[in-house]
């Protein structure tokens, strides 16, 4: 029988990070919190036999989904992340299908923005809209030795973030506009402007070329992204769909299809498409990580703790309570399961939503 449980968020680090965004963003919306129930059983216990080491690369595993027969020139490469436009004025977007990981955070108003990470820089496609940086997004790249993508930044911590760390990172509101960054011409018939910006994928590798960043990765950086199960993995308690309830109107529901294995992606009850492909977003993975979001003193933008807490990992229909942490700003995301092991998942391609503890999952 089901139960209705809360979760309320462990949390294992001891930074904190602020938030930003700009105040001139066309994105802000004023929206309540949801309500709404976490409807699952307790998990049972998972088979340490299931356990695998997080294996190092080889020369046929994508790094950041454990599949096989990845190009083996990119083998030890660097992946690149490209902050995504998720407003529903914006949507659909188009580039993400091709996404080996997707982050979805919440930024100011409510809503919420995407980062697609790509294992292979010189396989990314052209991708749309391209929007600006949130200081979170390049600490979590920074967790991946990943080059970060983004058009614009507000002038307060997120610049103070690029320029602190030190990331590599291209900027469509910089020199490389007009060249691996432009405006979607067809798109400006329809949409804002701030919604037609978009990466020429074509001219990815030689704008990393041409800014000399360096493309391999870095020694602590070489793992695979988690420890992948080729057989895939399949937690007790059943999920058939799983609802991320960001704000009142902006939600993520994963429904699960038996046929092909996968999550598919509902955006605020829609159906999450690519515009480039027409097909729904999904994923073999989906991993809700839960932390302390809260609006910063100026009233308007975000802070988000990114040094670990409390959540969920769903995958082949069902799902299991998890914690997760991120020790520094240069170290991965490491995720659980209940009993302090490493989370083994299953090889595809992986969502992850970070969503304040103080919300709601449903899970049914």
């Amino acid at each position: 029988m089901n139960i209705i449980k809360r979760i309320s968020a462990a949390f294992l680090g001891l930074f904190m990070l602020t938030a930003c965004s700009s105040k001139n963003s066309s994105e802000s919306s004023s929206e309540a919190e949801v309500t709404a129930s976490v409807q699952t059983t307790a998990p049972a216990e998972e088979d340490d036999t299931s356990k695998e080491e997080n294996p190092p690369l080889s020369n046929d595993i994508n790094p950041l989904t454990g599949e096989l027969g990845y190009n083996k020139n990119a083998v030890g490469k660097r992946p690149v992340a490209v902050m995504v436009n998720n407003l529903k004025g914006a949507l659909p977007q188009y580039g993400i299908e091709a996404a080996d990981v997707i982050y979805e955070i919440p930024v100011e108003g409510g809503i919420t923005r995407l980062m697609a990470v790509y294992a292979d820089y010189t396989a990314v496609p052209s991708v749309c809209s391209v929007r600006s940086c949130r200081y979170y997004y390049p600490i979590i790249c920074l967790g991946m030795d990943a080059i970060y993508c983004h058009w614009g930044s507000d002038q307060t911590i997120a610049l103070d973030t690029l320029n602190r760390t030190g990331i590599d990172h291209l900027d469509g509101g910089g020199d490389l506009y007009g060249t691996l960054f432009l405006r979607d011409e067809d798109r400006l018939k329809k949409y804002a402007s701030e919604h037609c910006g978009y990466l020429d994928g074509s001219k990815l590798a030689e704008s990393i070329e041409l800014k000399n960043f360096r493309t391999d990765l870095d020694e602590a950086h070489k793992d695979t992204m988690f420890p992948f199960s080729q057989e895939g993995v399949t937690p007790d308690t059943p999920a058939n769909e799983v609802i991320l309830n960001f704000s009142n109107a902006y939600y993520s529901t994963f429904s699960y299809d038996p046929d092909s294995g996968k999550y598919l992606k509902f955006h605020s009850g829609n159906e999450q498409i690519d515009q480039s492909t027409g097909n729904q977003l999904a994923f073999e993975n989906v991993f809700i990580l839960q932390t302390s979001i809260y609006t910063r003193s100026d009233g308007y933008l975000m802070n988000v703790e990114l040094s670990g807490g409390s959540g969920y990992y769903a995958s082949n229909g069902g799902i299991e309570e998890i914690t997760w942490q991120k020790e520094s700003e240069s170290s991965p995301i490491e995720v659980f399961d209940m009993s302090g092991e490493e989370l083994t998942v299953s090889a595809g391609k992986s969502y992850i939503g970070i969503i304040g503890s103080d919300k709601y999952i449903s899970i049914t």
